[in-house]
């Protein structure tokens, strides 16, 4: 018996030593596996939403291993403050970054070309561009930095005479000094300039074209990139990206690395609620039209106390639209001139301007729509066709419901101490102390009179002395059984 139990007892360890062997030889596999490839998504505007979103991915990419991060890009542009965010992240990230402008048919311009200067391996679909990087400065007039004339070494036209030399030479007078906008656009360009020339240079990329993109707003094609060193690969998708990158040795920040991306699962990583969230309110439109919300509501409540839905979602509303353009590069004034017209189509409805202040509310509201984003930041401008309808719409509801208010303050009293006076009521009877019982509005009241009264005449209510009333006889009072 014991013999039995010690094969039986064998067997059993033999099993599990099999069952061991068999973990341990896949976790080995898994661990010498090539990894992933987390594939993160730029489309459309690159906002706060954007950062915030390639942040986390990079994040998530250090802390599981991934072994390359893709950032695919489709983008117009967007704001420079979200863009250098996004620079930082890449520079500082371990893993090695592909910046990837796909697909066919997509774009990188204006801060999607900072951005793939910036990733460690710069790619391309077929029929894709790039360029136009050139800084359009918020709230400024004038000449926009793109205006600049290009450099004298990169014009095909003659060197200048002496004397056309000496012209250009003679200092500028009063009248053609450069004026405050054109000092801040020409910062604005060399502050672009250099930054693009320094991811250039730290990349190993062409150098020439990353300044003509700021300074000419210059673009260039797939082909053209690549043929001028602007990128390093042209994919058709990720996964032939991936295959073009095995075996390249690139640079990180803890030395050089070769790459094996032929075997990377592929891992796309999408926007989360939060980020979602915030990509729905760094959108002007949007908080614009919360702001209008948040108005209404706090007018109706103030207009209409007591019933308190219209006031919390107002005052949420308009906390929400302050919070959102915080996100944004608003103009303060603009916001200003927005709240300024408000109000002033507020006070047409109690005040007898005959419209003065109506139409003068319309005029700031409209301007204040205007002056609130620059329409030239890519996906950043309010169309002029929602600021006059929302300018309209709002001065449409706020004077009908300033007319409606104006009326029920017009409207005579029906309860309470003043609804008594003028009051018709009928003579009950004599009561013993002197006055008579009166009833009026169904109730029956004490009342006194300055001339006799008979029961059931008609009376009417002068005024009020605490709780009795003083009436008078609507009719001449008439002997019992006598003709009326």
């Amino acid at each position: 018996m014991s013999t039995r139990h010690g094969i039986v007892f064998r067997h059993v360890v033999a099993l599990l030593f099999l069952l061991l062997g068999s973990a341990g030889l896949t976790l080995l596999a898994a661990n010498g596996s090539s990894g992933f490839a987390l594939v993160l998504r730029i489309d459309g505007v690159i906002g706060p939403a954007s950062a915030d979103y390639i942040h986390k991915g990079l994040a998530q990419a250090t802390a599981r291993g991934a072994q390359l991060v893709v950032i695919e890009m489709d983008t117009p542009g967007g704001l420079d403050t979200s863009m250098r965010s996004i620079i930082k992240d890449i520079l500082a990230s371990p893993v090695p970054v592909a910046g990837f402008v796909a697909p066919e048919g997509a774009r990188a311009a204006s801060a999607g070309t900072y951005i793939l200067y910036a990733s460690h391996i710069a790619a391309m679909a077929p029929a894709t561009n790039l360029g136009a990087a050139t800084p359009v400065a918020i709230g400024l007039g004038g000449p926009q930095p793109g205006s600049t004339a290009p450099r004298e070494e990169e014009t095909d036209t003659p060197a200048a005479t002496s004397d056309e030399r000496t012209t250009e030479q003679t200092p500028a007078s009063p009248a053609t000094a450069r004026s405050p906008a054109d000092a801040m656009a020409a910062k604005s360009m060399s502050d672009a300039t250099a930054y693009i020339r320094s991811l250039a240079q730290l990349r190993g990329r062409d150098v020439d074209f990353a300044e003509r993109a700021v300074r000419e707003a210059a673009s260039l094609s797939a082909e053209e990139a690549l043929a001028k060193g602007v990128i390093d690969i042209i994919a058709m998708d990720t996964a032939d990206l991936l295959h073009k990158l095995d075996g390249r040795e690139i640079a990180v920040l803890d030395g050089k690395r070769t790459l094996a991306t032929a075997d990377l699962a592929i891992e796309r990583l999408e926007p989360d609620w939060r980020n979602r969230i915030l990509a729905v309110l760094a959108n002007p439109q949007v908080a614009l039209i919360l702001m209008m919300i948040g108005i209404y509501g706090l007018f109706f409540e103030f207009t209409s106390p007591g019933f308190g839905v219209p006031g919390i979602a107002g005052a949420i509303s308009l906390l929400v639209a302050l919070y959102a353009f915080q996100l944004l590069p608003v103009n303060w004034a603009g916001v200003l001139l927005l709240a300024v017209g408000a109000g002033l189509m507020l006070a047409e409805a109690f005040l007898p301007s005959f419209g003065a202040l109506g139409i003068g509310g319309i005029i700031a509201f409209v301007v204040g729509g205007l002056f609130l984003m620059d329409a030239e930041v890519p996906g950043f401008g309010i169309p002029l066709a929602l600021i006059v309808g929302l300018a309209l719409a709002s001065a449409a509801i706020l004077l009908a419901i300033g007319n409606l208010a104006a009326r029920s303050l017009r409207r005579a009293v029906v309860s309470g101490r003043e609804a008594m006076l003028g009051a018709r009521g009928t003579v009950i009877g004599p009561a013993p102390d002197g006055t008579w019982w009166i009833a009026v509005h169904g109730e029956n009241w004490r009342a006194r009179a300055d001339r006799p009264l008979v029961p059931g005449a008609p009376v009417r209510v002068e005024r009020m002395d605490g709780l009795v009333l003083h009436v008078s006889p609507t009719d001449p009072p008439h002997p019992p059984g006598s003709p009326p």
